[in-house]
């Protein structure tokens, strides 16, 4: 799918297409986030927005670590020092 045209409807409303729902995964009722960027609207959900950014990290954390384990433990050392 590349694009398609939408009408804006009342209170400034728009519908996505089904086809665009049903790839995405977004069911009636779902949070969605919209952003508005560079003159355009993108609209994802939370949950997608999270493993695109977990995507993007991995290309510089090389480990399996938990990175909220490791600042965990950081704090500690650290408070036992003081």
């Amino acid at each position: 799918m590349t694009a398609s045209r939408l009408r804006l409807g009342e209170n400034g409303r728009i519908s996505l297409p089904a086809a665009y729902r049903r790839q995405l995964g977004f069911r009636p009722g779902d949070e969605l986030i919209v952003r508005l960027e560079d003159g355009a609207i993108s609209v994802t959900s939370p949950k997608l927005a999270i493993e695109r950014a977990r995507r993007i990290l991995s290309r510089y954390i090389k480990t399996k670590e938990s990175l909220a384990d490791s600042l965990i433990a950081d704090r500690r050392a650290e408070a036992a020092r003081e």
